[in-house]
């Protein structure tokens, strides 16, 4: 009976293919992989037909569905060729890890603080902790750098992946990390006691009888596990006696190339999984396949490239691979070759490669036997009905309401936003498309939501009832009558009928007790859109009418006390919920609230004890709405800026008329000479005080609103001509006469044509 290590780097094509052969020479009777112990029962999926890389194994808390882990396994991972090899060949597969069941369970806090404290100290002795906390990190760093090699994954690719004859490269691994190493302590407990599960393990496989036992692990680990005389059973055994379990649950789920990389944040990620992709399909010809690759795609995007450019583009990535004394041309060689000949030097095009072909978008498959909790199995069947693929990369996705298909789109991107899985984000519509018929989204598939899906299913075991049981808890625990009418709009949208009448009956109890009136101010804006613009999804509509009718009787009764007594920064937010319910009875489009609002408006931008920035704003808004005449403007202006206000008034009053576009007010000549007067009016340091304030009211207003501003005052003391007599302007008949006759045949041609 005897062991053969293979310390393996976790992603690699070259390591891959190595130990395929390795394997099959040996022909072992039993497969030891560094894996989770509590995925042993689903690691027999990995041979179903249906299961396509990338994925990744996830093994969670089923209470705490947070604390999880995921081991990422694309096609040229040497774990997973080796598993496969094993399941196809019928060999006996173990994954030899210590248990998630335990690691999640945690230690006791004094262990970990003495085990800490004990590896320092051996660390200081030997090389300092920092140098060995950057070894356990990466280990062939030191190796790398001794080379002459400052791209730790540049000297790997090409000692490793790109190497011609594997012979005795396990051996030389091996001997690297004795060397690397040494007989140093594991640097974490977690670490030790990793390790000492996995000499556990072997213990009991020798004990078993197997005679050929091979052992795939993480090269870093070799020299705790080789010799296992040299460590006691009895201390192994105690180093996990502290652990305590906890439950776990083990799946599979896809995975994608761009979470396989260092910007991901995945500690054990590679820097181009696509080219290690094409590494693994053709050895041999990978460097010509990824040049008419890169070609095509910048074809693709409009660029010119032609063949000759793309053969003298792969003569000078052999010729870099020659000067640098490579076997063959490796991704930087190309990379380059392609920013110089096919992009021309640019770097915009190698951004787009960088994205579509180092990295790659490549999504992986799982079969419909993976265990998965309900609500999951609900989205798949959900997508696969609607033909809404998931994947990692951003697409744009237009709806068409009145489409049946579409619409259980939309529901199903709501319900899932509900939940807080934000799979879609809604866009803005273009200007040709505009109507409340027509949704644009922009999708994105995130691994995490998996993990969200399972937290979500507490909820309920389909989206519908997951989404509507979230709604209605949410509305019991929620005292924002806001929060609450933007989470019926929500729930509207997601067509969640019975959450719609709890929250309905939510609101009515939280109105009639709110006394503040920003509050219904804040609420009306969801409650408007949903009034109106409800019925595109078959709401009825007109229970909301009323809620909204009572919120806005309410506010008029309320908004004067309210602008009373208030402060700068009071007044301030009040403004801001003032506009918000402007933009609300403009949505509702109800004649009656317009007269009532505009009444109101108008008389309180002429009530002293409203603060003058809103009386200002009141100005502005009915000037907008056409509700405020020239004359009546010009009147308060006059009263606002005399020389009787404070000038700090007469500036915000100022500040909220002129808040906004400023074509309507270009054209008010008694407005600006009223301006015009009280700016001249004011003294020197009245002037310096004032310029921020004078500033902050311009602000809105565009460049050319500004040179306008600036033709006006010129030409308000411009001579005017004088008034022409009604003789003067009379008609010319005899002048006349020569141009009627072609009017009325411009005039003709043009009612025939029309």
């Amino acid at each position: 009976m005897c062991f053969h290590f293979f310390g393996i780097r976790h992603h690699g094509p070259g390591c891959a293919r190595s130990l395929c052969l390795a394997l099959k020479e040996l022909a072992p009777d039993l497969l030891l992989v560094e894996g989770p112990a509590d995925a042993q029962e689903i690691l027999p999926l990995l041979n179903n037909p249906q299961m396509s890389p990338p994925v990744a194994l996830l093994v969670y808390r089923p209470d705490q569905p947070r604390q999880a882990s995921y081991y990422p396994l694309a096609v040229f991972s040497p774990e997973w060729q080796a598993l496969r090899y094993a399941l196809q060949q019928r060999i006996p597969t173990r994954f030899i890890d210590l248990p998630l069941a335990l690691r999640l369970g945690g230690t006791e806090p004094e262990e970990e603080a003495e085990h800490e404290a004990a590896c320092s100290c051996s660390a200081s002795e030997e090389e300092g902790p920092a140098a060995l906390e950057e070894i356990a990190d990466d280990p062939l760093s030191l190796l790398s750098l001794a080379a002459g090699y400052q791209d730790h994954e540049l000297w790997w690719e090409q000692q490793i992946e790109q190497r011609r004859n594997v012979q005795g490269i396990f051996e030389g691994i091996r001997e690297a990390m004795r060397v690397v190493r040494g007989g140093g302590t594991p640097r974490h407990r977690e670490e030790a006691q990793r390790e000492a599960h996995m000499r556990q393990m072997l213990r009991q496989a020798r004990s078993e009888g197997f005679q050929r036992i091979a052992v795939v692990c993480g090269a870093w680990h070799l020299p705790a596990l080789e010799d296992l005389d040299a460590f006691s059973e009895a201390d192994d055994r105690a180093l996990l006696q502290s652990l305590k379990p906890v439950s776990v649950v083990a799946t599979w789920i896809p995975w994608s190339n761009d979470r396989l990389t260092y910007a991901s944040g995945y500690g054990a990620g590679i820097a181009a999984p696509g080219w290690y992709e094409l590494l693994w399909s053709a050895p041999t010809q990978a460097g010509i396949r990824w040049m008419i690759r890169a070609a095509e795609l910048l074809r693709q995007e409009g660029f010119d490239v032609s063949s000759a450019s793309v053969i003298e583009a792969v003569r000078l990535a052999e010729a870099l691979a020659a000067l640098r004394d490579v076997s063959a041309p490796g991704l930087a060689e190309l990379q380059e070759a392609i920013q110089s000949v096919l992009c021309r030097g640019e770097t915009a095009p190698m951004r787009l490669i960088e994205e579509r072909l180092v990295t790659g978008s490549r999504m992986g498959k799982v079969p419909l036997e993976t265990p998965a909790v309900p609500l999951q199995r609900d989205l798949e069947q959900q997508q696969r009905h609607l033909r809404l693929k998931p994947s990692p990369e951003v697409k744009e996705l237009e709806l068409d309401l009145r489409n049946e298909n579409d619409r259980a789109r939309s529901r199903l991107l709501h319900r899932l936003r509900l939940l807080g899985i934000p799979w879609g984000e809604p866009l803005a519509v273009a200007a040709s498309k505009r109507g409340t018929f027509h949704e644009r989204w922009k999708l994105q598939w995130q691994h995490e939501f998996v993990l969200l899906l399972i937290e979500a299913n507490v909820w309920g075991n389909t989206l519908e009832s997951a989404a509507t049981s979230f709604a209605i808890k949410e509305a019991e625990h929620c005292q924002q009558l806001a929060r609450l009418t933007e989470l019926l709009d929500r729930a509207l949208l997601a067509e969640l009928p019975s959450a719609v009448a709890r929250l309905l009956d939510q609101i009515h109890a939280r109105a009639a007790l709110a006394s503040d009136v920003r509050h219904l101010m804040d609420a009306l804006p969801a409650l408007a859109r949903v009034a109106r613009y409800g019925d595109v999804r078959g709401s009825d509509t007109q229970q909301l009418q009323t809620v909204a009718e009572a919120f806005f009787a309410r506010i008029l009764i309320g908004l004067p006390g309210a602008c009373l007594a208030l402060d700068e920064e009071a007044a301030r937010e009040l403004l801001a919920s003032v506009q918000r319910l402007d933009s609300s009875i403009q949505t509702l489009a109800d004649e009656e609230m317009y007269t009532a609002w505009y009444s109101l408006l108008g008389r309180l931008s002429e009530t002293e004890g409203v603060h003058p920035l809103l009386r200002g704003s009141f100005c502005r808004l009915l000037l907008d709405r056409q509700a405020l005449e020239t004359a009546r403007l010009s009147r308060l202006a006059h009263q606002q800026l005399s020389p009787a206000v404070p000038s700090e008034e007469a500036a915000l009053w100022l500040e909220g008329l002129l808040a906004g576009r400023g074509q309507r007010l270009l054209a008010i000549d008694e407005l600006w000479q009223t301006l015009d007067g009280w700016l001249q009016e004011l003294s020197a340091e009245q002037f310096l005080l004032l310029l921020p304030l004078l500033r902050r009211a311009f602000r809105d207003f565009s460049s050319a609103e500004r040179r306008a501003m600036g033709e006006k005052v010129r030409y308000l003391y411009r001579p005017r001509p004088p008034q022409t007599s009604s003789s003067a302007a009379a008609l010319d008949e005899r002048r006349a006469s020569f141009v009627l006759p072609l009017l009325s045949q411009l005039l003709e041609v043009t009612l025939y044509a029309d």
